[in-house]
């Protein structure tokens, strides 16, 4: 399974972005994107990476950090192996690179921790100016 994410850039305190991650490949049991949970997660120099938002795999449910609840949404097509996040009045300390991530066992427990994820994209920077 392969994760590549982009979208991101230097934006100015209050503005936008969208993040997007494509997903391709499928695991040694068969199984594709429209069966992982999906996530994102954030790394800002000096710190660990941090959960900030997850979807199971229908999309019905989703989970955020609470610092950016009412400021991000995840979304995603399963029709295009795709998941977003929408993100809308950025701060400075959402300066971050950020991750997408799947977990590609068969679960409906959607987990928040970095050990909860088997692959992992490369990471796109997000940087927030003020």
């Amino acid at each position: 399974v392969q994760l590549v994410e982009s979208g991101g850039g230097l934006v100015q305190a209050g503005d936008s972005l969208r993040l997007s991650c494509v997903a391709s490949g499928r695991t040694l049991d068969g199984r594709t994107f429209d069966g992982y949970n999906m996530a994102w997660f954030r790394q800002a120099p000096g710190k660990e990476r941090e959960f900030v938002a997850a979807s199971n795999w229908s999309g019905e449910r989703k989970y955020y950090l609470d610092s950016v609840k009412g400021r991000f949404t995840i979304s995603r097509d399963n029709g295009k192996n795709t998941v977003y996040l929408q993100m809308h009045g950025l701060r400075p300390e959402d300066t971050a690179v950020y991750y997408c991530a799947a977990d590609s066992m068969p679960t409906t427990v959607v987990l928040t921790t970095v050990a909860g994820y088997d692959y992992w994209g490369q990471g796109t920077q997000v940087t927030v100016s003020s």
